[in-house]
């Protein structure tokens, strides 16, 4: 479909809407992509939600590490929520278009999730240091009010940086073309749509993406540094596999996220391509997601304590 931009254009030439590529041009690889990426996504939303609930009702649960897990499964539910709609109708329906102030709300808010999950993946990363190295002064240190705490700066963080983002780069003029050369408004795109000279910004983009995801990752890196320390020199096997146990899940979800977001925002220009970017976007939305509460509930037997309560099963 050609898109007549002079069309979304106000008098000035600034273009007022914009349209995604279409994801796929046969109608049957259309409708196989709409039922893979609806499943993932329901699957996502119910694990998540379901382990949010198992938490928030089972007062055994009612711990610093379940209540960080709540967390991170609230913000899955709308990280998915913010883009995964609008591709399945992409893949259903002609209707592409999307107003400017739609894409940039759309950014904020998939921005201010991911950033927000950075930040709450360190402070998980820093209960379970507590938990391990320090366990004498753990439930002080780590009381209920600390933990509202630490969830609150990292939705804290997660909101200004992106509003602040999502405002510089939605401040420039776009002129055209219209045509978003991805499934939502993810920041390298919208970019490459305005007026003039863009370094700036996309150092800027860089920047901001260097600080939000390698701030936390390296205090992921040291805690985990002093907890290995701390478990090589444990004297009974029985504690090293507990503690390396209640640590497992942790990483691996962190790996997936981190993973996935260092290689598309933190590779070189030069090396970005539309296909690379919308396959790493796919994986790190739609599948960390749904992976996420399987990692969790797989590898934890007080949530799939709480599961079974929740489906009411003897058998999880």
């Amino acid at each position: 479909m050609n898109l007549n931009c002079s069309l979304w254009q106000d008098n000035s030439m600034c273009v007022k809407l914009f349209a995604f590529t279409k994801f796929c041009d046969v109608t049957e690889e259309c409708f196989l992509l709409f039922t893979l990426i609806l499943l993932m996504f329901l699957a996502s939303l119910t694990g998540n939600a379901l382990i949010t609930l198992a938490i928030w009702t089972n007062p055994v649960l009612h711990t610093p590490m379940y209540f960080f897990l709540a967390n991170l499964s609230l913000l899955e539910i709308g990280y998915t929520c913010s883009v995964i709609p609008q591709i399945l109708l992409s893949l259903v329906s002609e209707a592409r278009g999307i107003s400017r102030e739609g894409c940039a709300t759309q950014m904020f808010f998939f921005s201010f999730l991911g950033i927000s999950e950075c930040c709450l993946l360190a402070a998980m990363a820093y209960d379970r240091y507590m938990a391990i190295c320090s366990p004498l002064h753990y439930a002080t240190r780590m009381s209920r009010g600390v933990c509202a705490q630490l969830a609150m700066v990292s939705w804290g963080v997660g909101c200004m940086v992106s509003l602040g983002q999502t405002n510089y780069i939605f401040s420039l003029d776009f002129c055209g073309p219209c045509e978003i050369n991805h499934f939502f408004c993810d920041l390298t795109p919208i970019l490459a749509l305005a007026c003039g000279d863009t370094f700036h910004n996309e150092v800027a983009v860089f920047v901001v993406a260097t600080l939000c995801i390698s701030s936390p990752f390296l205090l992921i890196v040291a805690s985990y540094g002093r907890i290995l320390a701390a478990v090589l020199i444990m004297p009974s096997p029985e504690g090293r596999r507990k503690a390396l146990s209640t640590c497992s899940s942790h990483l691996l979800v962190v790996t997936l996220f981190y993973g996935s977001g260092s290689v598309t925002y933190l590779r070189p220009k030069a090396s970005h391509s539309p296909g690379i970017d919308k396959l790493l976007a796919l994986f790190y939305t739609v599948v960390t997601s749904m992976l996420n509460p399987i990692i969790y509930s797989l590898r934890n037997k007080e949530v799939k304590a709480g599961l079974q309560r929740i489906l009411g099963r003897k058998k999880f």
